[in-house]
Formats: C-alpha cells, structure tokens, sequence
C-alpha cells in the first residue's frame, strides 16, 4: 500500500530532477570543450576582453567600469534578497498548524501524507537557500573586481605583477559563475514548486525547462565558428 502511494514520487520526482542536473553536466562540458557555441562561453570571452580594456584605459572608464559592477551587484542582491524572503515564507508555512494538503489530495496523483508533504517545502527551503549563498558569494566577488579593476599599478611593479587584468577576470568569472549557479536554483525550484500539486507536474516541467534553457544557452554557428570555438579555447573560457 506504501508503493501505491510513494511510486510515482520515487519515479518521476528524482528522473525530472536527473534531467537537469545532466543537461547542466553536459553544458558545462560543452563551454569547456566549445566555448564560441554557447551563450555562456561568448560572454565569457566578451567579459575578459571589457576587463582588459578597461584597466587599460582606466583614466577614461573608470567611471564606466563602477557603473557597469553596480548594476551586476543589484541584480545579484535583488535575487538575494528574493530568495530568503522565499524562505522565510517556507519556514512559516512549516511552522504553521494549517493544513494545505486536504483539498488538493482528490485532484493531483502522488504522495500526501504528512512527511511528503514536509518534505517538499524542505527540499524548496534548500534550494532557495542555496540560492541565496551563491548570490552573495556572486556579491562579494563583484565588490572585490569594483576596487582592483580601478587599481593604479604603473607606479608600484610588485603590485602590477599580481593584479594582472587576468586575475581580474578571474574574480569577475567566478562572481558570475556563482551568480548563474543562483538563478539556475531558481530555476529547479520551478518544479519543485509543483511538486506540491503532483510529481508528473515536476517531470513536464524539468523537460519543459530543459528545452528553454538549451534554446538560450546554445548558439546556431556554423562549421567554420565551431572550429574557432574548438581551436580557441584559450581565448574562450579558459582565457580567464
């Protein structure tokens, strides 16, 4: 009777969620091996081209550079802030006597019991708060790319050896890879989110948004660009 009830969590829940999870595995073999054929690979490229640029002509951008960080902080802290609101409101809803599960249990197929129930908001508690620990790790290594994009070196060689616009770009990649890393949480908590009305909700939806994030995630190049993308990996991702 415990199978009736639990099989088509056990099934669809965790195959919905391995989808993503592979297809992001895939992705990031992909920006590594062929960075010109993604979207991610490209404004990679662009940003270790902007930094030196930018460090290279700091009297005249400078100003530029701070505005364009500000803007990439308050996007980052928006969704910060969005995600431990979020919590907050599961931490409520988990601490609260009402019972939600008594009028959706005739509609929805799956698990309703008391501890599936319990476990769904816990599994979107952690996703949410995973979020919002990239985001203000993204926070902090953008704040750290704002004072050395605008260091003066000429005048001191020790210091010009180390903040390198390379090393900058470092700090930069690994403030946006913590920052894409929070809103793709955002992302699986999609499905998990309709977890609660039905685990064939989570499998449609985990292929749903698959199929979207290919389409913004891939480029259409042709054969030539894919062989820049293959030949230029040190320009590419890794030029960082």
């Amino acid at each position: 009777m415990e199978w009736r009830n639990y099989y088509l969590d056990l099934l669809l829940v965790p195959s919905g969620i391995l989808i993503m999870f592979g297809y992001h595995a895939w992705l990031w073999h992909t920006v590594r091996t062929r960075p010109l054929a993604t979207i991610m690979g490209i404004n990679s490229s662009g940003r270790c081209n902007w930094v030196a640029s930018i460090m290279r002509d700091n009297e005249q951008k400078n100003i530029l550079a701070v505005q364009t960080l500000r803007n990439t902080i308050m996007g980052s802290t928006l969704m910060a802030t969005t995600s431990i609101l979020l919590c907050s409101g599961i931490a409520a809803i988990l601490s609260s006597t009402y019972s939600i599960k008594k009028p959706i249990n005739v509609v929805v197929y799956g698990s309703h019991g008391d501890f599936m129930m319990c476990l769904k908001y816990v599994m979107l508690l952690l996703v949410f708060l995973f979020s919002f620990l990239c985001h203000s790790l993204s926070i902090r290594f953008t704040n750290q790319v704002n004072f050395l994009i605008n260091t003066r070196t000429s005048d001191n060689q020790q210091l010009f050896c180390v903040i390198t616009p390379d090393y900058v770009s470092e700090i930069l990649e690994k403030g946006v890879i913590l920052n894409t890393a929070g809103n793709r949480l955002f992302y699986i908590a999609l499905p998990l989110l309709l977890w609660i009305f039905g685990p064939v909700l989570v499998f449609f939806c985990c292929i749903a948004v698959v199929l979207v994030l290919y389409n913004i995630d891939m480029m259409k190049v042709s054969t030539a660009g894919s062989a820049i993308g293959n030949n230029s990996k040190a320009d590419g991702i890794n030029c960082c």
